[in-house]
C-alpha cells in the first residue's frame, strides 16, 4: 500500500533523520524504507539509492559537525576505516547487483548486532578502550565500503556496532567516526554511479526532502552530541539497527 501525500513523506523523512543523526548516522536505510512505500517505489533501485546518498551527505555532515564540535572526533580511529572504504564504495556504486541474498544475510546481521549491543553492560562499556588494530580496521572498512556502495547506504549501521563491540571507542566517539565514514562512503557511491553513467539526481524532487532531513539532522545530532549520555546513545543505536533490520526483512516478505 502506497503512502499518499508529500507532507506525510516529509514528516517521516524528518523523523528518520532526527533518530539516525542522534547516533551519528545519515539515515539511508530509513529513507529507503520510506521511499519504497511511496510513489517513488516505481523508480529503479539505482535511482533510489542515489537520492538517498544525497540525503546522507546532508545529515551525516551535520552530525559530524556537532559531534566534532563537542570534542568526540578521533582521527586515529577514523582514518583507517575511511581510507579503506572509499575505493570499495566507488566499486559498489559502479556495480548493479541483485540484493535478495544479501538482504537476507544483512537482516540477520543487523539483528545479531542489535542483540549484542543490547546485552553490553553499562559498567563493562565504561572500561578502558582497547587499542584499534589498523589491519582489522582496513579490512572492515573495505568490506563495509563495498556493501554500502552496492545497497545504497553509508555503512554506519555496520561500522558502529563493530567499533562498540570491539571496544575501540565509546558511543559518542563512535558516532563521530560513523558520521564522517557515512559522508565519505555516500560521496564515493555517487562517484561510482557517475563513472558508470548511472547518476540521475533530480533536484526538484530532492529539494523538499533535503529541507526535511536537514532539520531532523540538526536537532537529532545536537541532542545526541550535547545532551544524551553514552548509555542512551548506545540504546538509540540498538533501536536504529532494529528498524533497519525490519526494513530489510519487509523487502523479503512483501
Amino acid at each position: 500500500m502506497l503512502i499518499e501525500g508529500e507532507v506525510l513523506i516529509l514528516f517521516l523523512l524528518f523523523m528518520m533523520a532526527l533518530l539516525y543523526s542522534s547516533v551519528g548516522h545519515g539515515g539511508a536505510s530509513g529513507y529507503l524504507a520510506i521511499l519504497s512505500l511511496t510513489i517513488y517505489a516505481e523508480y529503479d533501485s539505482g535511482w533510489l539509492k542515489q537520492q538517498v546518498w544525497m540525503l546522507n551527505l546532508v545529515v551525516a555532515s551535520i552530525a559530524f559537525y556537532h559531534y566534532k564540535k563537542a570534542g568526540f572526533f578521533d582521527i586515529q580511529l577514523t582514518f583507517p576505516f575511511i581510507v579503506a572504504s572509499i575505493p570499495f564504495a566507488v566499486i559498489g556504486g559502479y556495480l548493479e547487483v541483485n540484493g535478495l541474498i544479501y538482504d537476507t544475510l544483512l537482516s540477520f546481521t543487523l539483528i545479531w548486532a542489535a542483540f549484542k549491543l543490547f546485552r553490553i553492560n553499562d559498567n563493562l562499556q565504561n572500561t578502558n578502550i582497547a587499542p584499534i588494530r589498523k589491519l582489522h580496521a582496513f579490512v572492515i572498512g573495505g568490506f563495509i565500503g563495498l556493501m554500502s556502495g552496492i545497497i545504497g547506504v553509508g555503512g554506519g549501521i555496520f561500522l558502529s556496532p563493530i567499533i562498540l563491540l570491539k571496544k575501540w571507542a565509546d558511543a559518542k566517539t563512535t558516532a563521530a567516526t560513523a558520521a564522517l565514514f557515512i559522508f565519505m562512503n555516500s560521496m564515493a557511491g555517487l562517484i561510482g554511479a557517475g563513472i558508470s553513467n548511472q547518476l540521475v539526481i533530480e533536484l526538484e524532487i530532492l529539494f523538499p526532502f533535503v529541507i526535511a532531513v536537514l532539520l531532523g539532522g540538526y536537532f537529532g545530532s545536537k541532542y545526541g552530541s550535547e545532551i544524551a549520555n553514552q548509555s542512551l546513545i548506545r540504546r538509540l543505536l540498538v533501536f536504529v539497527l532494529v528498524i533497519a533490520s525490519i526494513k530489510r526483512i519487509s523487502y523479503l516478505v512483501i
